[in-house]
């Protein structure tokens, strides 16, 4: 039961944002979100963990300490800032974020959305996203800081304004500037 209700899960997450991204104009990249999900390394774990309320990597690594379908997904997925985390070339730092480029942040945005949406239920708001973003906000060192603007700016068009302005705002201005 829990391999079928997981795969429901990232189903409906990957259809979510694979419309959200065609909205914006990112056809390719909504084809392709998360597709490593289904590869066993992922989707075993995802059905030996799942809650239903919460991602399983949390529960992996809660129970080993380390979850490895995230280090997996994370690898292979750009639109994670964590993707972007790579070796410093000066003295203050070992490693630093590098800065993503604009169309794998607007996935990301679209990412946070659907995750916020499936996890919530009905419980979701536009604020959520940026609610959850904001929690841990001052301990995001490694992501690039403008990628961290830029992502907590589109977070707050989507709170204050919704998901039709915020898609507007995105393929007409954000991706061609």
């Amino acid at each position: 039961m829990k391999a079928l209700s997981h795969f429901k899960t990232i189903t409906r997450h990957k259809i979510l944002v694979t419309k959200y991204c065609f909205r914006i104009g990112l056809y390719r990249q909504g084809i392709m979100h998360d597709l490593s999900k289904y590869a066993p390394s992922e989707f075993l774990v995802g059905c030996k963990y799942y809650q239903g309320d919460r991602s399983p990597n949390n529960a992996e690594r809660e129970a080993t300490g380390v979850s490895l379908a995230w280090l997996h997904h994370k690898g292979r997925n750009k639109h994670h800032f964590e993707y972007w985390v790579d070796y410093a070339i000066d003295d203050e730092r070992i490693i630093m974020g590098a800065r993503m480029p604009r169309k794998y942040v607007a996935e990301m945005v679209m990412d946070r959305i659907s995750a916020s949406r499936n996890y919530m239920g009905d419980k979701y708001t536009d604020n959520a996203p940026l609610e959850y973003f904001l929690k841990s906000k001052d301990r995001l060192w490694f992501i690039h800081p403008q990628t961290k603007k830029e992502l907590e700016g589109l977070l707050r068009i989507l709170s204050r304004y919704g998901e039709e302005k915020l898609f507007r705002y995105i393929k007409n201005r954000y991706l061609k500037g």
